[in-house]
């Protein structure tokens, strides 16, 4: 990257000579990275001054791209991003520039390079620092799984032009999400990736979004995941199995009896935890910031405390690995217990609304448990209550009268 010569609105020139339209810029963010954009020539107008002086105003406009660079790149894989994104950048500032020749003059220089879809998308996920990042990056991941595996598509698995995304293609790839996954993950994983799709379009790499129209419909009021009963449960606890890890252990069954999500769970620290009233207090990482209801209280019983234990207050109570590797030890231990159901960690959440709801608990206390802010998230956990006490009645013998 050249070196910055800030303005005074922390803007800097990264390409672009005098008499080049656009020019690529970079702007200075508070959170340690520059936000990089087009700056477009628009002409100047002659005014007037208030003291009667005539000068030139130059007219001009911008184009944010939705790509970010590390100001102070520490790693090489932070300095390998930043040459890449600017990369990426540089190519479409080329683009913009043939669009305005051929508005302008009637021709177009020919273009030496094309954005490579799936690396504008990798850069896109680099800089990207939501809670959601990995879900984004395997629903291309899958995406180039589809294309590798699918005849006629499979010589864009490594390069991909943004003019060759098309709706079938989209359309292909949501039937092979749901092909290959159940529950919710087929919608998750697409709305996950029409949502860079979206910020490819606003940022002109596609001309056309290739997704409208193009959706997975799924039942948000139908519970999908598998839910562990309560003589489960017990079965869980009381199996071991050989080289366990405790910590993942302890956090599974907190999470049976409390109804956290992993990505909660995780980062829940001593200061939490209030032993004098018994209670627990976090904000949940999912609606932080967006909801009057991200702050849930948990009370908390002897066996909860027994599973939280003590420790100083800035220590994380469940110090997990990675959640892949949680999720391999969750698969093994489930396996171990013989229980024939496909359990993911979210499980844990579900099972724990399912049975506090059929041991006789109203749905409000439910929804303040869970941390929901409208009872229609909770409803789900009562229609799959119903479904289980119809299974338990259809169980009977048959009554012959």
């Amino acid at each position: 990257m050249t070196k910055k010569n800030y303005r005074g609105n922390n803007t800097y020139l990264i390409e672009g000579n005098t008499g080049d339209n656009p020019k690529l810029m970079g702007q200075s963010l508070s959170d340690g990275r520059d936000s990089l954009y087009l700056e477009f020539y628009l002409g100047y107008d002659m005014v007037e001054s208030k003291s009667g002086k005539i000068y030139k105003k130059i007219r001009r406009s911008t184009e944010r791209l939705g790509l970010y660079v590390w100001q102070a790149p520490r790693t090489p894989l932070e300095r390998q991003q930043n040459k890449e994104t600017i990369e990426i950048a540089k190519k479409i500032r080329f683009e913009r520039g043939q669009e305005m020749l051929e508005n302008a003059e009637g021709y177009r220089l020919r273009k030496t390079q094309d954005v490579n879809f799936h690396d504008w998308y990798s850069s896109y996920v680099d800089a990207y620092d939501k809670t959601d990042k990995n879900k984004i990056r395997r629903a291309h991941e899958i995406f180039v799984d589809f294309l590798q595996v699918t005849p006629g598509y499979d010589i864009f698995a490594s390069r991909l032009k943004p003019t060759q995304l098309s709706k079938e293609m989209i359309i292909g790839y949501t039937e092979y999400l749901q092909r290959h996954f159940n529950g919710e993950t087929p919608h998750t994983l697409y709305s996950r990736f029409k949502k860079v799709i979206k910020v490819a379009v606003e940022s002109d790499v596609i001309r056309k979004n290739p997704c409208a129209g193009v959706s997975i419909k799924i039942d948000k009021n139908k519970l999908t995941k598998d839910v562990l009963s309560t003589e489960e449960i017990i079965c869980l606890v009381q199996t071991h199995y050989p080289r366990e890890n405790a910590d993942i252990r302890r956090a599974f069954i907190f999470c049976l009896y409390a109804g956290l999500r992993w990505c909660d769970v995780k980062d829940l620290i001593y200061a939490n935890v209030d032993y004098a009233n018994r209670v627990l207090r976090f904000e949940q990482s999912k609606t932080k910031g967006h909801s009057a209801a991200s702050g849930v209280v948990i009370p908390l019983n002897d066996g909860l405390l027994k599973l939280i234990g003590n420790g100083k207050r800035d220590e994380r109570i469940f110090p997990l690995p990675s959640h892949t590797m949680c999720l391999k030890a969750l698969r093994k231990w489930v396996a171990k217990a013989g229980i024939e159901k496909h359990i993911t960690w979210h499980c844990a959440r579900h099972s724990f609304a399912t049975n506090i709801l059929s041991n006789g608990a109203n749905i409000k206390t439910v929804a303040s448990l869970l941390g929901h802010s409208d009872l229609r998230h909770t409803e789900k956990y009562t229609r799959a209550v119903d479904s289980l006490k119809e299974a338990a009645i259809n169980s009977l013998p048959e009554l012959s009268l």
